[in-house]
Parts: structure tokens; C-alpha cells; sequence
């Protein structure tokens, strides 16, 4: 089974409802997901936080699920969105929150997923945090996009959203996005789409990823940027990988156009390179580091197996032997 493919069956079946009671169940799953996943409550996903605060990195709580299913289901994600805004103030850990908006509603009803998220964005302004909108598969872009514009129109000022550079569209969006001084955070993309409307070879979500973030950068040169304040609010380009080639690349443009460090930070995922997170903190670079946390593990786990082939034998193979 070649790359694509093998990447297409992990998000494939990260909605087969069969798949997921089986395997969220399996204790070998869950070793294998919690190298992904801090754990299971928001006492596991503090600790994690504050380990990587004592390395000099910031994070995003990042509370598992999506899709819910009725609107009771939506206002219990609510409530746990809420949970974690007010333990990163009592706390006190350098830690924002990332939220899919279909765990909210979106899908249901967009009023009560508006009403659900004021409630939420009201939270973050109180406790002087920040909210990322994480964009999820193509069909959701449209009205992510409209929730986050209408936000801003709302007053609410520390709110960001993803971007994702397969998708042919994303250079019109964050030209919107540029009108509005929002904050970006761009990602290559983890969902499987049409080549009617996303970049299907690695080597062009690449070379887009590149394309958008020198078209990002430029931007900071000519306004002077959005620097972060403090370990909650992140400047207005967060720059989403994991890949050494993209991570020079964004390092070379920025010191090409003399672009101040303040107004950027690298952000990865919890269990993916360590390594780099380190080495680009040692270097000086604002690093944020995603804590994804919850019962509802399973839809995030298929997703990075299916980014990272190399775990998927480890998986299967011990699988099938528990």
C-alpha cells in the first residue's frame, strides 16, 4: 500500500463508528494514542503544559471531539471548553485553547453554535486569553471562516483561525483574513480532499506552504506585524509544522525581510519532535505546542497515523496480538 493510499485509509476510517468503539477500548491503542494525546482529563493536559512551560514553550489546550451530535452533546463540549479557560487563570500556565467548531454545533444549528461559542470567547476575554478556530475539512471552511469574521466584528480581538495550505482557496482567504488583521495559524492540512479542491502532491502543499507563508511575512514587513503578549495570546502568524525544510524556509524569509521574531512563533503538535521544539527554543524562537486532551481521542490518533506511516506497523502489529 503506497503513502497515499495508507493516508487515505487512516482518515477514511477515522469516521467509521464500528472502528472506533473497537479500538478506543483496546488498552495497545491507547499506549500508541497517548504518544499523541496528553490524556484523558484536564488534570492530565495541565501537567503536560506545565512540563512544557519548563522547557520554554508555550502551549494550546486542545479539548478532543467533533461532530457532536445533538445539541446537548454540543453544550457539554461547551462547558469543557469553559473548564479549561478558567484552569489556565487559577493555574496559571502559558497556555491558550484551540476549539473545532463542530464540537460546539456548527452542524446542528449555527445560532446555538454562535450562542455556544460567545459564551466561550466571553471567557477567554475575561481571563485575558485567546481562542483558536482550528479549521477542519473543506465543507466546514466557508462557515468557520464567517464565525471568525463575525467575532471580530463582535469585539472579540484575541481570536485566531487555521489555514490550511492544500487547499487551492487559501491564498484568497488569507488575503480576507489580511483586511481584518487576524491571526493565522497555517498548517499543510490533515484531512482527505478532492483533487478538484486541494494540492494532491506533498511537493505542492510544500511549495504552497512556502508560497503563503512569504506572502504572510511580507505582510508583517510592510504593517510591523501583531507581536504575542505574554504565554496566552500568540503573535498573528503561527507557523505549523514539523518540517525542517518549511522551518528554514520561514527562518530565511524572515531574516531576509527583517522581520522581528516577536511577531511569529513555530507551533507543533504534543509527541511529534521534541527535538525541534528544543532546538528552536535554544535558538531564541517563540515555540506553541498543541495538548490535545479527552476522551475522544480516536478521530485525532487516526489522523496522525495516518501523517506519521512509520507508527502504523508498530499499531497494527501489536494490535491484533491484544
Amino acid at each position: 500500500m503506497g503513502a497515499n493510499m495508507l493516508r487515505s485509509f487512516f482518515i477514511q476510517i477515522s469516521k467509521v463508528k464500528w472502528a472506533q468503539r473497537t479500538i478506543s477500548r483496546n488498552k495497545l491503542a491507547w499506549r500508541v494514542a497517548s504518544r499523541f494525546v496528553a490524556g484523558e482529563t484536564l488534570a492530565d493536559a495541565v501537567q503536560v503544559v506545565r512540563d512544557l512551560n519548563g522547557r520554554g514553550i508555550k502551549a494550546s489546550l486542545d479539548h478532543l471531539g467533533e461532530n457532536t451530535a445533538s445539541r446537548e452533546d454540543a453544550t457539554r463540549a461547551t462547558e469543557d471548553i469553559l473548564a479549561a479557560i478558567n484552569q489556565i487563570s487559577q493555574v496559571g500556565i502559558q497556555s491558550n485553547v484551540s476549539i473545532k467548531l463542530t464540537q460546539v454545533g456548527l452542524l446542528l444549528d449555527e445560532e446555538l453554535a454562535r450562542q455556544n461559542l460567545a459564551r466561550i470567547l466571553e471567557s477567554a476575554r475575561e481571563t485575558h486569553n485567546f481562542v483558536r478556530f482550528d479549521m477542519e475539512d473543506s465543507s466546514c471552511v466557508d462557515k468557520t471562516l464567517a464565525l471568525h469574521s463575525w467575532a471580530r466584528q463582535a469585539g472579540f480581538n484575541d481570536v485566531g483561525v487555521v489555514i490550511q495550505a492544500y487547499l487551492y482557496r487559501s491564498e484568497q482567504d488569507i488575503q480576507a483574513l489580511s483586511q481584518l488583521s487576524g491571526k493565522v495559524r497555517l498548517c499543510k492540512g490533515a484531512y482527505q480532499e478532492s483533487p478538484q479542491l486541494a494540492f494532491p502532491l506533498k511537493k505542492e502543499v510544500d511549495q504552497n506552504y512556502d508560497h503563503l507563508l512569504d506572502q504572510m511575512m511580507e505582510g508583517i514587513q510592510q504593517t510591523g506585524g501583531l507581536p504575542g503578549r505574554g504565554g496566552q495570546i500568540p503573535p498573528g502568524l503561527a507557523i505549523a509544522t514539523h518540517d525542517p525544510a518549511r522551518i528554514a524556509h520561514a527562518i530565511q524569509t524572515a531574516n531576509r525581510l527583517g522581520v522581528s521574531p516577536e511577531t511569529f512563533e513555530f507551533q507543533m503538535l504534543y509527541g511529534i519532535r521534541r527535538d525541534l521544539q528544543d532546538q528552536l527554543v535554544a535558538q531564541g524562537y517563540a515555540v506553541r505546542v498543541y495538548v490535545p486532551y479527552g476522551t475522544h481521542w480516536y478521530p485525532y490518533f487516526m489522523r496522525r497515523l495516518a501523517e506519521r506511516p512509520a507508527n502504523v506497523w508498530f499499531f497494527v502489529t501489536n494490535f491484533f496480538r491484544h
